[in-house]
């Protein structure tokens, strides 16, 4: 493992409250294959890598999973740019992600040991951290704290974002960190906070997952880091 120093974004105080160094975990350059991750799929698409991106086209929703779980505190770094090129799936909407997923439905609570069949409604009953960028055709940005009970995606009114400051441009790559440290749990788009929680019964442990729903995303550069805790 190597230990690094994260960029100020991450030592905003209502946001992370970690020290600047920090050891890298897992990265994925996306340039061997997709070894690394578990696939959900609602309909067939295309998902492969190349060129050193994660390369997503698919006509429906869809969920890859991080096969290694993580235990907080930790940083997740990733970069998305949402492909317009007029290809059937380029509609520009729906970079989403979970983080700290478990499924108290599962004997270990590993969310792969229940597998899943893409569709979003499907992911209802975990108990995790949702972010939702673009989302509803690119006209919502959300975050949710999900508590493990089907239908039931609880929404704070400040985690319910619609201007366009908020949403995607096409062709534009945006920078994703997410953030678990302890009760601080945060994204930055673009190391600029989007979504913050000070949550006083905090998910600490489980796994990552990219997600999104009819649409064409090229991931690049995931890095995955311990923090120090706060």
């Amino acid at each position: 493992m190597r230990r690094t120093v994260l960029g100020a974004a991450l030592l905003l105080p209502a946001i992370a409250r970690a020290r600047p160094d920090a050891t890298l975990l897992h990265a994925d350059d996306f340039d061997h294959g997709l070894a690394n991750w578990h696939v959900e799929c609602e309909r067939p698409g295309r998902i492969e890598t190349r060129g050193g991106a994660l390369d997503i086209d698919v006509p429906a929703g869809v969920t890859l999973w991080f096969r290694h779980a993580l235990a907080g505190p930790l940083a997740i770094d990733y970069s998305v740019l949402p492909v317009a090129k007029g290809g059937p799936n380029d509609r520009v909407s729906d970079v989403n992600c979970f983080w700290m997923a478990r499924d108290p439905r599962a004997q270990t609570g590993n969310v792969l040991d229940r597998p899943r069949n893409g569709a979003f409604e499907d992911y209802d009953d975990l108990q995790t951290y949702y972010a939702g960028i673009g989302g509803n055709g690119n006209t919502t940005s959300r975050f949710r704290r999900y508590v493990g009970e089907r239908g039931n995606r609880p929404l704070l009114p400040q985690h319910d974002l619609r201007t366009p400051d908020t949403l995607l441009q096409p062709n534009r790559p945006i920078h994703v960190r997410l953030i678990a440290n302890g009760r601080h749990i945060a994204l930055l788009r673009d190391d600029v906070p989007l979504f913050s929680l000070e949550d006083p019964a905090p998910y600490r442990s489980g796994h990552f997952g990219l997600r999104t729903t009819q649409s064409h995303l090229q991931v690049r550069a995931l890095r995955i880091w311990k923090l120090d805790a706060a």
